[in-house]
Formats: C-alpha cells, structure tokens, sequence
C-alpha cells in the first residue's frame, strides 16, 4: 500500500510539473496559441531564465525603504543631509573598489583595439588613463606613489585613485561590452575573437543587438549560432547562421554596469538590515557597521580599526609596531571586516564616485521612489535607411577638452550614436517633460522666480548656481573663468561618498555628502560598479530578525 501511494505522488509530481512547465513555455495562457512554435507564427518567449546570479565580484543588495540623510553629525553645517524616507531596488553591487590590476586591465584592453599610435585613435588610450600626478605634493616626497601605485605589482589589489567620474562611467560602459563578449564566447555563439590576429577585440552590446553586421570588420563567420529555435531546426548548409539571432528576450546578456546612485551606495552602506526587528529599525547607524566606535570590541581583534581613516594630525597609521588601521595610504580591498550586506570598505579606505549630479536638497517630494538626479534621456540616431548611426562611421567621433588638457571621446568609435530626445519625443508625457533633468526642480526655469521668462531671457538672468565655468584651453594657455561667483555648484558637479584613508572619522558615516566636478581626479576617491535585478526584489523567505543579530 506504501508502494502505491509513493508511486502515485510521484506520477502526480510530475504531472503538475509538466503542467506548470507547459503553461510557463508552451501556450500563451490568455489566447492558447503556442510559443516558439512555427506553426502559430514562432512568437518569442524564453522558459529557460531561472534567475539572476551574482556578477562576478558583486553581492546582491535586497531592496527597502530607509532613512537617507539621517547623521549623528553635522559639524560642517551644510544642511545637505536632511532626513528623507527613500525607497531603493534591489540590486547588485561590487563587494569591493574597482583595483588598480581590473582597471590596468581596461587600460591595456583600450590600447588593444584602439591603438594611440593610429592617427584617428590618438586621443582615446591617454583619455581613459589615470590622473598619476594626484599623488604630488607642493611640500612632500611622494613621487614614489606617482612613479608606482597604478602600475606596480605590489599595488595590484589597491582601489585606483586618480579617476575621474567621467572616466569611472566609461569604465562601467566597457564591463558591461567585457563581460557580455566573455559570456557569448563561452557559451559558444561568437568564436574567440581573441585568438584571431585579423579581428580586433572591439564589442559593443548594443550594436550586437541592433545591428551586429557593424561588429567584427563585418566578418560574418564570427557569429554564426543563435538560439535554436523550432523555426530554425531545418538543416541548413555549412557556414549559414545556425538558430535564431540572440535578442534581449533571451535574457543571455548581462545587464548593463553603471555607477550607483546616490541613494543607492548610502543605503548599502548603511546596511540596515542588522538593526531590523520584524519591520522595524531600532537605533541609528553612525558607521557602515554597528556600533557607536571605528575599534572593533570582539574578543580575537579588540581594538583593531575597523576601517582606514585619518585619526588626527599626522595620524595616518598609528605606532611604529603597533599599527592602529594597517595603512597610511588607501590599503589593500578587504582588509577590514565587511558589513551586513558583504560589501568592504564602504566606510574609509578610498571615497566613492556615485552617479548623482548634486543639489543640496534631496527633493523627495517629487519622487520618493529609486531617487536619482542627473538623468539624460536619449534615443538612438537613425539614418535615412531606418539603421542605426554608429560612430565613427555614419557620425564623426567627437571630442571634448577637459581643463587638464586632456582630451576624451563622447563615444568611442564603434559604439551606436546616441542623441538627446526632443520635445516632440516627451509630448503628452506626464511622468517626464525633456531630455536634460539634472537641474528639474533645482535650478532650472521652472523652480525660479523669472519661470515666466523664455529659454532664452532665462539664460541671460543670474544663475542661483553660478558655479566658475569650465576652463578652456585658447591655444597653449588656459582661459580661467575670472568672474565673482556664489558657488561652486554645477549640472557637472557630482557627489562622492565615504570617508578616505585622508579623511577624519566624521567622514565614515554614510550619510555624509561630498561633490566635486565631473572632470576632476583626487587620491583619495576611487569607485565601485552596481548592476539592476530582475524580477522578485528577492527570492529569500521572511525572518523576524536579521541572521546576525
């Protein structure tokens, strides 16, 4: 009798799976026609995603609502931390600062498809190379760090310092095209293009989705197999296409790697999670981990440092012998414990580039929901063909001087051309209006007392942030803007997050606000990439308290 009742689960099991499988992949559940089924039109739907996995390098960051801007401090009196209830998504993030050895990488990548010594790629390998005379002082001996802690080896596992946050976001753009050119060789759609001396190493995800006769030279014999699919299981001569062509509704791709936001770097610092009770949060965190000091109080490392910061005057490591954080310089990634979430070095070490343009005010009012400012909407360029533009080809690459004198592409050549979209574009719309939001609600027309003017009368009236304009190259001298101003603020200025081996422990809460411009490098700010999640914000059950506490 046991016998049969286990055979009958199992048979029932199995029924239901099948079942549940087939409505999933089979048949539109609302009109009954087959997927992927030549027969009923072979319409698209992929039953083979079961989920995101970590990217390499990252940890997932479960989603919520918290308290941004809440500080224990606030001895600078910028009043730019008011208290404000955000909610963020869930998300993945980089555990640890991107190393001088993942960015020397990139930096040799870009030399291997764009080579300096090529007239028309002269600008691009020095443009995305790091700021080594950060480390200079007026009054100091540290060429030693400038000749040496980007290249050597024995700082191949510090952050990298000396990036600007233009450069940051073009590293993030090349991870996204790295990691999806890796993933498509590995699972054998493309041939390895890197053991080819004919073909350059150059990828682009979006081109490989709108267009991937742009890749490769125009060599059609490096992608050749698709997605096999029910309309394409005819045989078909050597050397056609095998499959359907890969498009984002496969799910193949890896999402693209960004900076993150603002709201999202300080809620995964802050790691709340730790200090939750069912659905409340008891106390306030000051740090990146919890507790009220930066010295750990545990029995095996009491009294170690828990992150890298600068403990007074002169005070970068501690006693000779006796060293208080381990570091007198940003110190190798995960050399100090991490927080609740996985993430190290969130609080010291090296400050963060976030992708927010800053505003004092966090307006949450106008949206309380993924908070971001600095968003630019854009939309592919489109020729006379109805194909899209690629730079370099149908669009001329263009470039922008930085008041350094350094000079960097908008796009790299190859890559889709992108525009900002036009009124006509945001016409009826009412959840945005234009292209440019850096300055909605904070600087631009419409949060002014002259909103009744036009653009161009509004142009022409004092600037509520009159930040210097950007210094320009006339020749061989520099053009300083020499005019009073009221402010250092800019659309090109954007925050930074975290206090730095250089910064005093107030620096080490989260909530803490920072900026400088866009353009400009230090050696104290590094950076970090984070990745979108798809689907449930989180596939874990519900616990009354975090497995911690």
């Amino acid at each position: 009798m046991k016998k049969i009742v286990k055979i009958s689960l199992i048979v029932l099991t199995t029924v239901l799976l099948a079942n549940c499988n087939r409505a999933k992949s089979g048949k539109s559940r609302l009109t009954g026609l087959s997927f992927n089924d030549p027969k009923n039109g072979g319409y698209i739907r992929n039953s083979s995603f079961e989920g995101q996995e970590p990217p390499l390098g990252m940890v997932a960051i479960e989603g919520g609502s918290f308290t941004m801007g809440q500080v224990q401090d606030d001895v600078m009196f910028d009043w730019n931390t008011t208290p404000k209830k955000i909610h963020v998504r869930s998300f993945f993030m980089d555990e640890a600062e991107v190393t001088n050895s993942e960015y020397f990488l990139y930096v040799q990548y870009i030399k291997d498809v764009f080579p300096p010594s090529e007239e028309q790629y002269k600008h691009i390998y020095n443009g995305v190379l790091p700021d080594t005379l950060v480390w200079r002082k007026s009054l100091g001996n540290t060429d030693i760090l400038t000749e040496n802690y980007f290249r050597h080896p024995a700082y191949a596992d510090y952050p990298v310092v000396g990036v600007t946050w233009l450069q940051a976001n073009e590293y993030c753009k090349w991870r996204t095209n790295a990691v999806n050119l890796k993933k498509l060789i590995d699972k054998g759609h493309i041939k390895n293009i890197f053991e080819m001396d004919s073909i350059r190493n150059h990828f682009d995800t979006d081109v490989f989705l709108a267009d991937d006769s742009n890749l490769f030279e125009g060599d059609t014999t490096i992608y050749q197999r698709g997605v096999k699919s029910r309309m394409s299981s005819r045989k078909k001569g050597s050397g056609s296409f095998q499959g359907r062509k890969i498009t984002q509704a496969d799910g193949i791709l890896q999402q693209r790697f960004r900076l993150p936001t603002e709201a999202e770097w300080e809620f995964a610092a802050k790691a709340i999670l730790e200090n939750r009770e069912y659905n409340n949060i008891r106390g306030r965190k000051k740090y990146a981990w919890d507790g009220k000091y930066t010295r750990a109080t545990s029995k095996g490392s009491r009294g170690d440092q828990l992150a890298n910061f600068k403990q007074g005057r002169g005070q970068y490591s501690g006693l000779p012998g006796w060293s208080s954080d381990g570091a007198d310089i940003p110190n190798i990634i995960k050399s100090y414990p991490p927080n609740a979430f996985g993430l190290y070095d969130m609080s010291g070490n090296v400050s963060e580039w976030v992708a927010d343009i800053y505003r004092p005010i966090i307006d949450d009012k106008a949206n309380d929901f993924n908070y971001f400012r600095g968003n630019l909407f854009t939309k592919k360029m489109i020729n006379q063909e109805g194909k899209v533009v690629i730079v370099g080809k149908g669009a001329q690459v263009e470039y922008d001087t930085l008041p350094n004198g350094s000079v960097i592409p908008k796009q790299l050549p190859g890559a889709i051309k992108y525009i900002p979209i036009t009124k006509s574009d945001a016409a009826f719309r009412t959840n945005f209006s234009k292209a440019e939001n850096g300055n909605i609600g904070d600087g631009d027309l419409n949060s002014t007392r002259f909103y009744q003017d036009d653009a161009d009368r509004f142009a022409s009236r004092p600037n509520m942030y009159n930040a210097p304009k950007k210094p320009k190259f006339k020749g061989d001298s520099l053009e300083i803007d020499a005019k009073k101003r009221r402010t250092l603020i800019s659309d090109e200025t954007r925050v930074y997050k975290g206090g730095s081996w250089a910064d005093r422990e107030f620096w080490l809460d989260p909530a803490q606000r920072r900026y400088l411009p866009e353009y400009m490098a230090t050696n104290f700010i590094g950076f970090r990439c984070v990745t979108d999640k798809l689907g449930p914000m989180t596939n874990n059950k519900r616990t009354a308290r975090h497995t911690i506490r």
